[in-house]
């Protein structure tokens, strides 16, 4: 009988063995090769032949991709909002500016799409490792046989690296015991620096991974884009040291404009009163700007503002002042970062690589965030707080916004703006406000008009045939050992030097929560799909765009024959490309993580980071924390056990000769209980939390010092399906701490056998049982 106990510690050594050296999972398949030398009896008479290596033709082109997140058509200057993007403003401006590019409506699809130039659902990524079922289109396991551009490139001579967001690994896979064949080291990258998990990260305080191995905390006070643009120098100089005349593969997925919108005062103090006049002033002169630019047609038209947004004049002065440093905080977190792209790509500059370097910058993999509520967020405050409840806390916290000490995303209402001239945002897969982004591409060696504009449609599964063709890179029959099979973008180096080319992408489907579109030559049809309601009750619209490029005249009752037929075409795709079936997230997902049917997890000192959103208190579920240690003497304290930071979270400690567990929501609430007047005993002694969960939404914690009880609580909120930034860890807390009375990193200064989670919650002796 299968016994359903994990021991962290064991199965890490037990993957390295079976991986060995040489794991498969940090490297390219590679067969040996026919000898085609002559072994003599001597050396003399032997002719050496050694084994080729793949090498790229010479003066093969570097690639770029830079990928933003969570970014409005409208937000930045390059293309006409008021953002200031001096870097991105310089490449578009040498190179092109692509106005009919589209994303999934949401990151880890897009994110999946473009690396591998295929359909989101057709590489199994329909939504998110965190929500995936047991179907083809959302399981969330990237096949082989549909290589990612770094696998491709890495087989055309190239070294690959990838910085910063990966989102599409399978959460079971993101144990410290892997398997890492669909980590980004996994999937052709040989060098990764960043975060491999959920959609966003502190910027001040990122949990960060180099390859698979956990980054100890340096507590440096460097803003995670500072980070990442030192780490891309790093690589690129590296590999320039070793192999000069060798081409590179440069992906650089930023965690901004993602909430948290964190940055220093310096850079969001430069918009300080530039956004008094409010989203609807701001949509004003974006949309004229865009106009002038000529990245919108002459004739588009504001659209109403989107459902639920208020008129900026109708608002109170407090509230004004609030959201317009919302949105500084938001423009300088941009500007920021182009400032720090800026510093990699005057590296490419100086080093003299940036003219033989091909460069896409993806602005957005979606539109403009919708999760940011009408009146935006200081911290998160949790699902349940009303909005005037969320509005008085804000006021409260005006000082945070953008700092370390906030968790920030801007109100619904500059969303909007952002994402001028399109209706709606984020996820909404049915509106180009969700899917509209823009591309610029940017290529000294290929692009004959610098400055021009674009205005063929283009999905993000065509940036990697683009990539291909542009640089003469061959895709194998087989990589890895996999048969691939085709890609499903479709090349846009046609239109590179030909402005008024033809379209040649002229069929795209669209599917996020139930909410989709059917894009064919010009025609649209999209359906916005109302939570809980039956999908076939959907009001579908059908639009024009190429007399109507920001929907807004819905031609869905004048032509009922094109929409059924657009209709039946999306059911036709749909089937083809595993969306179905289709799904709005109120069914709720069973978190497929490593530790979802498992009675108790062994956690050793010395291990690595558990992912949160991968690990073993995602689920939420009763448990029972059972630390085996040693006390020296009453001096003893530390962290046995910390799970999150100041965001909420856990931590089992021993501080002032006492057991400590803090138990903290994420509103701000900390609920804290400590074991009675009597000092803990020293020696070896097991020290023991229960956690209890009632179904009213309260619960109870309870301290045990050898089996007996020293404490109990009840907590009045307990947290629910909170994904935090930072991971589980054992014998510290690092990056933030989750209790108000110590520093991280706390280390335990006794000693720990052994940390067991036991969800079974069964009250026995854990010394007696071992």
């Amino acid at each position: 009988m299968k016994k359903h106990v994990l021991s962290v510690g064991r199965l890490v050594l037990a993957t390295a063995v079976s991986l060995g050296a040489g794991s498969f999972a940090n490297a390219q398949y590679t067969p040996a090769q026919p000898y085609k030398g002559k072994i003599g009896k001597t050396l003399s008479e032997t002719t050496e032949s050694w084994t080729d290596r793949k090498k790229a033709p010479a003066g093969t082109p570097n690639v770029v991709w830079i990928l933003l997140d969570d970014i409005g058509y409208g937000a930045i200057s390059t293309f006409g909002g008021l953002i200031n993007m001096p870097t991105l403003d310089s490449l578009a401006n040498n190179g092109l500016r692509y106005t009919n590019f589209h994303t999934t409506a949401i990151c880890a699809p897009t994110r999946a799409a473009l690396l591998t130039g295929r359909n989101s659902h057709s590489v199994h990524m329909g939504l998110f490792p965190e929500t995936a079922i047991g179907t083809p289109g959302y399981d969330a396991q990237m096949p082989f046989e549909k290589a990612t551009a770094a696998e491709i490139l890495k087989e055309n001579g190239y070294n690959t690296f990838a910085l910063g967001k990966w989102h599409i690994t399978p959460l079971a896979d993101l144990s410290p015991a892997g398997p890492f064949n669909r980590w980004p080291t996994g999937r052709g990258f040989e060098h990764f620096y960043g975060f491999p998990s959920r959609g966003s990260i502190d910027q001040w305080h990122p949990e960060l991974w180099e390859g698979t191995t956990r980054e100890k905390d340096q507590q440096s006070g460097k803003h995670f884009n500072e980070l990442i643009a030192d780490k891309a120098i790093s690589y690129v100089s590296g590999q320039q040291a070793g192999n000069p005349d060798k081409p590179f593969f440069l992906y650089i997925a930023t965690g901004a404009g993602h909430a948290p919108h964190q940055v220093a005062k310096k850079w969001s103090d430069k918009y300080k009163g530039k956004f008094d006049g409010g989203w609807d002033e701001y949509r004003e002169k974006v949309l004229a700007n865009q106009i002038r630019l000529g990245v919108i047609p002459k004739t588009a038209k504001l659209p109403p503002r989107n459902p639920g947004v208020k008129e900026w004049a109708s608002l109170p002065a407090e509230e004004k002042k609030l959201y317009a440093r919302f949105m500084e905080t938001y423009a300088g977190f941009l500007e920021q970062t182009d400032y720090e792209i800026g510093r990699v790509i005057r590296h490419l500059k100086v080093s003299g690589q940036l003219e033989n370097t091909l460069i896409f910058v993806s602005v957005g993999d979606n539109g403009a965030s919708k999760e940011g509520t009408f009146v935006g967020t200081v911290n998160h405050y949790g699902a349940e707080t009303s909005e005037d409840i969320r509005l008085k806390k804000n006021l409260e916290n005006i000082d945070l916004i953008g700092s370390e000490f906030s968790k920030v995303n801007y109100p619904l209402g500059w969303a909007a703006a952002t994402n001028v001239p399109f209706r709606h945002w984020k996820q909404d897969a049915n509106a180009e406000g969700g899917t509209h982004n823009p591309l610029i591409v940017f290529y000294p060696k290929g692009i004959k008009e610098k400055g021009g504009i674009r205005n063929q449609y283009v999905h993000v599964v065509d940036i990697l045939p683009t990539t291909l063709e542009l640089v003469n890179a061959k895709i194998p029959e087989n990589i890895n050992g996999y048969k691939q099979e085709p890609m499903e973008g479709t090349s846009l180096a046609y239109s590179i030097n030909d402005e008024t080319a033809k379209d040649r992408h002229t069929l795209q489907y669209y599917e996020i929560h139930g909410s989709r579109a059917i894009y064919k030559d010009g025609w649209k049809a999209g359906a916005l799909h109302v939570k809980k309601q039956a999908f076939d009750q959907d009001q579908w619209q059908l639009f024009n765009l190429k007399d109507d490029f920001n929907e807004i005249n819905d031609l869905a009752a004048k032509e009922p024959a094109r929409l059924k037929e657009l209709r039946a075409l999306f059911d036709s795709e749909a089937t083809k490309y595993n969306v179905f079936p289709l799904k709005d997230g109120t069914q709720g997902y069973a978190l497929q993580t490593a530790y979802k049917d498992l009675d108790k997890v062994v956690l050793y000192p010395g291990q690595s980071t558990i992912v949160d959103v991968a690990g073993p208190f995602a689920i939420k579920k009763s448990f029972s924390l059972m630390a085996d240690v040693n006390l020296p003497g009453v001096e003893t304290e530390g962290v046995l056990l910390s799970r999150g930071g100041f965001e909420g979270g856990l931590s089992f400690f021993v501080q002032n000769h006492k057991l400590h567990l803090v138990y903290a929501v994420g509103d701000g609430t900390k609920y804290v209980v400590t074991s009675g007047q009597a000092t803990l005993p020293g020696g070896r002694v097991q020290l023991r939390a229960d956690v209890k969960y009632d179904q009213d939404g309260t619960g109870l914690i309870s301290l045990f010092v050898d089996d007996a009880k020293v404490g109990e609580s009840k907590i009045e909120k307990t947290t629910g399906y909170v994904y935090l930034h930072e991971g589980v860890n054992v014998g510290f807390d690092d990056l933030t701490p989750v209790a108000d009375t110590y520093k991280v990193p706390f280390a335990f200064t006794g000693k720990i056998h052994q940390v067991v989670i036991d969800y079974h919650s069964k009250q026995q002796s854990f010394l007696k049982q071992h």
